[in-house]
């Protein structure tokens, strides 16, 4: 059973708790507006409803101080004098009349009478401009209502001067505001219940998740993760059980190197101790036997040597970063041309042509030593795994940004079903044969560790029975 963890980080705030701060806000947001909003609508009403009603009421008493010819009487009417004071009382409110000489003729708090008024808005309310203002830092409204003569010219005798405060409206505002306050309380009370119960429902997939990943971390990967209740989570699963699914492939595999690398070393050393054993058993034994025993103990012993050879590389390499490659310019032609140099005695006993076929100069960035040991391998299999008489072709192309290595060779090929592992660690075809040509079964893979430490790739195309085919690509500038 696979024993990896997996590790997941850990954040200080938790995504719960950013959902019911997100929703919280976005609920208490348009509360708040729309009751800043309602209020100042309702305290603007208030005033506007206030002042109009004002101006209206004045109106009637300035068009009956019209009739009666209020400004030039004597005495002037008692009558409307009591209306007004009772409308200023109504409205909480201060009335002043000031007639053509600009002079006060009645005050509703008696503070001016007899005085003379020559303001901005009494001449201009004498020019015909009748004025309307609020003081909201006062909380106080002015306004200026014409007074005219009972003559058929209708001209202006008086101006009315109405100052009323707004301060009760404003304190009935204030105990709205109060029983709104109350009732924000409890859309925020029952907005939060609301708002913790949305978010535990949605953070349920989650938690479930997180228990399914509990179980993984603990060593249960047989459990297929699995949540459907978003896309998210559904991404998610499926990306989390990729990567399980590939850490089990990759312990299934770790296991099965260790039982090869165990089984690999352990055949020539058993086969030693036989030979060892059978020449301890025989008495007076011919020279010839003891000779040819020798040489099977000697032959057995360097393929253990060759074994821990390889072994010893895929090591190396496992632990090489790419910084670590002796990177140099190299004439991959010249580099070629002596890999087969090397390898034509090996084709030529088994009656194999060997050809090079360069389709242009290349010059690229590799490390030299590695490179040569991939190609060597590729080289040496196309040897090794052909028939007798067969041919093995190797061309050199190259683009603007890679160059290609192609190794053709007319042998055994390699079933489509086994194309998938044959770089594997001691994976073989067909492992008497192998055997019997010496390999060890780490070829490929250092090969193909090597391709990829240089940023490169590595394509096979074979049909069993008509040959086989690797193209390597690597980049002529290297990048790490």
């Amino acid at each position: 059973m696979f024993q990896g963890r997996i590790y997941v980080k850990k954040h200080t705030v938790s995504l719960q708790a950013i959902l019911i701060i997100c929703f919280f806000l976005l609920g208490i947001i348009p509360v708040m507006i729309q009751s800043s909003v309602l209020l100042g609508a309702y305290r603007q009403n208030l005033i506007d409803s206030r002042v109009k009603e004002i101006q209206n009421q004045c109106w009637i008493l300035s068009n009956k101080m019209t009739r009666v010819g209020y400004l030039t009487m004597e005495p002037r009417e008692s009558l409307l004098d009591n209306e007004m004071s009772v409308k200023a009382d109504i409205f909480n409110c201060r009335i002043v009349v000031v007639n053509r000489s600009f002079r006060i003729v009645n005050d509703t708090f008696n503070l001016s009478m007899g005085k003379i008024n020559v303001s901005e808005e009494v001449i201009r309310c004498f020019n015909g401009e009748n004025s309307s203002k609020y003081n909201s830092e006062k909380r106080y409204s002015s306004q200026t209502i014409p007074i005219y003569s009972n003559s058929q010219e209708k001209e202006i005798d008086g101006v009315m001067i109405v100052t009323a405060s707004t301060e009760d409206l404003l304190n009935r505002i204030v105990t709205v505001s109060d029983k709104g306050t109350f009732l924000h309380f409890m859309i925020l009370s029952l907005l939060g219940i609301f708002v913790v119960l949305l978010s535990k429902l949605l953070m349920k997939p989650f938690k479930e998740l997180q228990r399914m990943l509990n179980r993984a971390a603990e060593g249960n990967l047989e459990e297929t993760i699995s949540s459907h209740a978003y896309k998210e989570t559904e991404q998610i699963t499926e990306s989390i059980n990729a990567t399980l699914k590939k850490l089990k492939a990759v312990d299934q595999s770790r296991e099965e190197f260790v039982s090869n690398v165990s089984h690999e070393l352990k055949t020539p050393i058993t086969s030693i101790r036989v030979l060892a054993d059978s020449l301890i058993g025989m008495e007076d034994a011919p020279m010839e036997l003891y000779r040819e025993f020798l040489s099977d103990i000697s032959d057995e012993i360097e393929r253990e040597s060759k074994i821990i050879d390889d072994l010893l590389a895929l090591v190396r390499m496992d632990k090489m970063a790419g910084a670590n490659l002796n990177i140099a310019q190299v004439k991959i032609n010249g580099l070629l041309e002596l890999i087969l140099k090397r390898l034509r005695p090996i084709a030529g006993r088994r009656d194999i042509e060997l050809t090079f076929e360069s389709i242009r100069e290349v010059t690229a960035d590799v490390d030299e030593m590695k490179l040569s040991l991939a190609l060597s391998n590729l080289v040496e299999n196309a040897i090794k795994y052909n028939v007798e008489g067969g041919w093995v072709r190797v061309t050199l192309d190259a683009d603007h940004k890679f160059f290609y290595v192609k190794v053709s060779d007319s042998g055994i090929g390699i079933p489509e079903e086994y194309q998938e592992q044959v770089f594997e660690r001691f994976y073989r075809v067909d492992k008497a044969r192998s055997r019997e040509t010496g390999g060890t079964g780490l070829g490929l893979s250092i090969t193909k560790k090597i391709i990829l430490m240089h940023q490169a790739a590595i394509k096979l195309q074979s049909k069993e029975g008509e040959g086989t085919t690797f193209t390597v690509r690597i980049p002529l500038t290297y990048i790490s």
